[in-house]
C-alpha cells in the first residue's frame, strides 16, 4: 500500500512533535506527502498550515511568529492560525487586506505532542488514562524518522516471533524462537492483544524492569488504534509498569516519523529518564535497522501470494484486514507501486491457512 495515496488516512489524526518544540518558532513539518507548517496561534495552542506563501510560495516554515501570527520571510506577508492574510507590509494604511488565505488544518496538543489530522477526523486521539493519574510520569521519549511504512511498523508492534533474533542483543533469547500465542479480540478502535512472555533481563536493563532476575516474566497488554498508533502495556513481576505509547505518522510512501511517549508508576530516583531512553533506544534502534530493510510497499491483501505468513503473523493479518477493509468502506482500493512484486515460491497448505482462512474465519467474526 502506498500509504499517501489512500484518501481516508488523511483523515486520521497523527503525532507530529512535542509542544514545546514550537517556543523557538515554526516548526516544518511533513504528512502523506503535505508539506506543513506547525506555530503557536494567538491564544497559545499550536496551529497548522499549509507550508506556502500564497504570494510567490516561500516556505513559511522559515519564517517567524509576530503576536501569535506567521510571517513569511520572503515579503513579510503575515497569517493567523486560520490562513487568512492579515497584513501585507507593502500596502498603504487604510488599505483592505485582500482575502488570501492559505490551507490550514485542524491541530491540538495531547499528551504534551502536537497532533494534525488533514481531514474530516474519522475518530479521535486515543485516550491514555496514565496521563492525567499522579501515580505516573509521562517522558517525552522519541521522534525519529525511520525509512519505511507505518504498515511494517504497526505490524512489527504486534510480532511475538521476531523477539528471540531481531533483540537477541537486548531482551530476546535466540535459543528460545517460538513465540507466544496472543488473547486477540477484534475492537471498534482496532485491537486487543494479550500475551506472557519470557525474557532475559540483562543487568542494563535491572532498573528498568526492577528486579535483578536473569529471566522474567512480563505481562503484555497491547492496543491497536487505527490506523497506526499502538498502546504497549508492560507490566513486570513486582507490579512496575512501563506503558509505551507510539504514532507512526506517515511522512510519505517510503517515511515515518515515530513518537514515543512512556509512562512509568515508579520514580525518577526509582529509574532515571536518561535510562529510560538509553534502554528503549538500544531496542527500538533494533527494530528500526530490520525494518528499514523491508519493502514499503506491504500488501494489505494477504491472498495476493506475495509473502508467506505464520500462525504468530495473526496480529499484523488482522492490521493488513481492517485497513482494507477501511479502504472500500470509503470508496478506494489498495494503491500499489509499479515496482516488481515476486511470488512467494513455496506455500504450503499450513501457511495459506494462516495468510488467508486465519483473517476470514477467525478475524473476521
Amino acid at each position: 500500500m502506498l500509504t499517501s495515496k489512500q484518501a481516508v488516512l488523511r483523515r486520521f489524526w497523527y503525532a507530529t512533535v512535542p509542544v514545546e518544540r514550537l517556543d523557538d518558532g515554526p516548526v516544518p513539518f511533513r504528512i502523506m506527502g503535505e508539506d506543513i507548517v506547525l506555530f503557536r496561534g494567538d491564544d497559545g495552542e499550536p496551529a497548522a498550515l499549509r507550508d506556502r506563501c500564497c504570494h510567490r510560495t516561500a516556505k513559511l516554515s522559515k519564517g517567524w511568529c509576530e503576536k501569535g501570527q506567521i510571517v513569511c520571510p520572503y515579503h513579510g506577508w503575515r497569517y493567523d492560525r486560520t490562513g487568512a492574510l492579515t497584513r501585507i507590509p507593502q500596502q498603504d494604511a487604510g488599505q483592505d487586506t485582500p482575502r488570501f488565505r492559505v490551507e490550514s488544518y485542524r491541530c491540538q496538543a495531547r499528551y504534551g505532542t502536537v497532533w494534525v489530522c488533514l481531514g474530516e477526523p474519522l475518530a479521535d486521539i486515543p485516550e491514555i488514562l496514565e496521563d492525567s493519574d499522579p501515580a505516573y510520569r509521562r517522558i517525552q521519549q522519541f521522534n525519529e524518522v525511520w525509512h519505511t511504512s507505518p504498515l511494517r511498523f504497526m505490524e512489527n508492534s504486534f510480532d511475538n516471533a521476531h523477539f528471540a533474533f531481531v533483540h537477541k542483543g537486548t531482551f530476546g533469547d535466540i535459543q528460545q524462537p517460538a513465540a507466544k500465542k496472543y488473547e486477540l479480540m477484534e475492537t471498534d478502535f482496532g485491537f486487543t492483544a494479550d500475551a506472557i512472555v519470557d525474557i532475559r533481563n540483562p543487568p542494563e536493563s535491572h532498573r528498568v524492569t526492577g528486579t535483578t532476575a536473569p529471566d522474567i516474566e512480563r505481562k503484555l497488554r497491547n492496543r491497536w488504534y487505527l490506523p497506526f498508533c499502538r498502546r504497549l502495556d508492560i507490566e513486570y513481576p513486582a507490579g512496575l509498569r512501563h506503558i509505551i505509547f507510539n504514532c507512526a505518522t506517515p511522512i510519505d510512501d517510503e517515511s515515518i516519523h515515530i513518537a514515543q511517549i512512556l509512562y512509568r508508576n515508579d520514580r525518577e530516583e526509582d529509574c532515571s529518564t536518561q535510562e529510560l531512553i538509553a534502554w528503549d533506544q538500544a531496542v527500538i534502534d533494533e527494530d528500526k535497522d530490520v525494518l528499514e530493510s523491508t519493502d514499503h510497499d506491504a500488501p494489505l491483501d494477504a491472498s495476493s501470494g506475495e509473502e508467506g505468513s505464520m500462525i504468530s503473523d495473526r496480529p499484523g493479518l488482522i492490521v493488513r484486514k481492517r485497513l482494507l477493509r477501511l479502504l472500500r468502506e470509503h470508496g478506494e482500493e489498495e494503491v500499489r507501486g509499479d515496482g516488481p512484486r515476486p511470488k512467494v515460491l513455496h506455500r504450503d497448505t499450513h501457511l495459506d491457512t494462516c495468510s488467508t482462512d486465519l483473517i476470514t474465519n477467525e478475524a473476521g467474526n
